[in-house]
């Protein structure tokens, strides 16, 4: 099954200033994660973590020096949050 990947606006903002090579790396990762948003596998490093009480399961995407937050409902995967990983979890 195909998933449809939708990016939030302020992760897309993050996304447009991200410098050119690191954009291209997290928008092919992105598409790889459009196959399959559940299971790791090689240059998909993901891993379930623990959202806020009442909401659905928060994923997190490592793509280099960079984390992807997203959840997934129904046949859509929604970025929610993009942030270099010195910034910590909120």
């Amino acid at each position: 099954m195909a998933y449809r990947v939708m990016v939030h606006p302020s992760a897309g903002r993050v996304l447009d200033g991200l410098p050119k090579d690191r954009r291209r790396k997290v928008l092919e990762v992105l598409r790889r994660l459009a196959e399959d948003p559940f299971t790791p596998r090689p240059k998909v490093d993901i891993r379930k973590i623990k959202g806020p009480p009442g909401r659905r399961d928060v994923y997190r995407l490592r793509v280099g020096d960079y984390r992807v937050l997203y959840d997934v409902e129904k046949e859509t995967v929604w970025v929610t949050d993009i942030f270099r990983r010195g910034r910590g979890y909120r």
